[in-house]
C-alpha cells in the first residue's frame, strides 16, 4: 500500500480512515489519496449531560485513537455524526416502525447534523478536532410519502432515517451549511485543511 507523500518529499505516512462506513470511504476517494480503512472499536454511549457537539468530538477522537494503538505511525481520520431535532439526538432507527416515527416527527421541521472530525498524527501525537454543523429542513411529509420512501431506500442504519446521497433528497425543502459532504458524514473541506496542516498534498 502506497503511503501519503508529504511536503518535505521524503517522509511518508500511511493514511487510515477509522470507519466502516461505505459513504465515508466513497467521499475520501474524492481526494485521490491512497488510504486504507479500519473499523474502530469505540464505545459510542453518551456521557451523562454530554452535549451533542461534545459527543461527536469525543467519539471522532476516540475512533482515531482506537486505530492508533495498532498503527502508531499513521495519519488517522476519525469521524462521528449525530442528528439533533428539538434538542434530542436522533439515533439509527433500526427498523421500519422507528424510522416512520422519526420521519413523522421531523416532517416540516429543521434537523441539525453535527459531524465530529479528527485527524490524529500517530507519529507526533498531534490531534486536530473540529465539529461541522449542517442543517436539513424537511418538507411536510404525508404518511404515504414516508412509507413509500422507507420501503424504497430502507435507511434503517442511518441517523435520522434517510440517506441524503440517495432518494432522501426528495424529503427536503432546503439544505443549509458550508460543506455538503458533512451531511454524508465526512466533511472534506475541513479535512483538506487538516491534511495540509500535516503537510499532505491534496492538490
Amino acid at each position: 500500500m502506497k503511503s501519503v507523500e508529504q511536503h518535505n518529499g521524503h517522509k511518508r505516512q500511511q493514511l487510515i480512515l477509522a470507519s466502516s462506513s461505505p459513504y465515508r470511504k466513497e467521499l475520501l476517494h474524492r481526494l485521490g489519496l491512497p488510504f486504507i480503512t479500519i473499523t474502530p472499536q469505540a464505545d459510542e454511549t453518551p456521557l451523562p449531560g454530554e452535549s451533542p457537539e461534545a459527543l461527536v468530538a469525543r467519539l471522532a477522537s476516540a475512533k482515531a485513537h482506537a486505530v492508533a494503538h495498532q498503527h502508531p505511525d499513521a495519519l488517522i481520520i476519525g469521524s462521528d455524526q449525530v442528528a439533533v431535532l428539538e434538542d434530542q439526538i436522533l439515533g439509527k432507527p433500526g427498523n421500519h416502525d422507528n424510522a416512520v416515527a422519526q420521519l413523522s416527527n421531523a416532517s416540516g421541521k429543521r434537523v441539525e447534523f453535527l459531524t465530529g472530525l479528527c485527524l490524529l498524527n500517530g507519529a507526533t501525537r498531534r490531534m486536530q478536532v473540529n465539529v461541522i454543523p449542517f442543517t436539513v429542513v424537511f418538507r411536510v411529509l404525508s404518511a404515504a410519502q414516508i412509507d413509500n420512501y422507507l420501503r424504497r431506500e430502507q435507511p434503517y442504519n442511518c441517523a435520522g432515517s434517510f440517506k441524503s446521497e440517495g432518494l432522501g433528497i426528495a424529503l427536503f425543502d432546503k439544505l443549509e451549511g458550508e460543506d455538503p459532504t458533512a451531511l454524508v458524514g465526512l466533511p472534506l473541506i475541513s479535512l483538506v485543511q487538516m491534511l495540509e496542516h500535516e503537510g499532505v498534498r491534496v492538490i
